[in-house]
């Protein structure tokens, strides 16, 4: 799949070759379970869950839905949380600037955004949600969980095959502060090299 230009110019510039081997060493679970489905012909579903489904399950379902359709590798994302909110606009001014293109569906407080990652691919569909919401996969899924809190306060998710934490700092502890934008762009470019990571190692 090609991705759109600003998207692929980001992509390029992904320092994945610069990945410790701590951080492979979290990942390899994930890549484990996705070789592992793949190789039986079974869908490959993860969920991305962290507290409000406001920042990093975001990025994670945004990056990891980006990175399978780039590989071509039939994957499909979803996110959740224990609470909902809303996809926070720091966020979603971040997945923007990476070069995604972002329409909004609803003007609300939980509003439906659009992400395309491409021309003339179908968008990843946006919005704060439980993890258990209709939306989501409810059988036959990892549960990826991106933020201690919620791997603390979700001791069990009915329907998942795998739980696998992948946890990320929260760049909210920045909102409102001057490297706020700064933050959001880290973490932004921080899943988005461990998701291409994933992908690439994917058979």
């Amino acid at each position: 799949m090609q991705l759109l230009p600003r998207l692929e110019a980001y992509r390029q510039q992904l320092p994945v070759s610069e990945l410790s081997g701590e951080r492979k060493a979290v990942l390899q679970k994930l890549i484990d379970y996705i070789q592992s489905r793949k190789k039986e012909h079974k869908e490959v579903k993860l969920n991305f869950i962290c507290t409000h489904n406001s920042r990093r399950s975001q990025f994670s379902q945004i990056w990891a839905k980006t990175a399978a359709d780039y590989y071509g590798i039939d994957v499909q994302t979803y996110s959740g949380g224990v609470e909902v909110t809303a996809f926070n606009e720091r966020a979603v001014a971040a997945v923007e600037r990476a070069g995604f293109h972002v329409t909004k569906k609803e003007k609300q407080t939980n509003p439906v955004y659009f992400i395309f990652n491409s021309e003339d691919g179908e968008p990843i569909t946006a919005f704060s949600k439980l993890y258990d919401d209709p939306a989501n996969a409810t059988t036959n899924f990892s549960a990826v969980m991106t933020c201690s809190h919620a791997e603390e306060n979700c001791p069990y998710i009915p329907g998942t095959e795998a739980r696998i934490p992948v946890m990320y700092d929260d760049p909210k502890a920045f909102d409102d502060t001057v490297l706020e934008a700064v933050k959001y762009d880290e973490r932004c470019q921080q899943i988005a090299t461990e998701m291409f990571y994933v992908f690439s190692q994917i058979k």
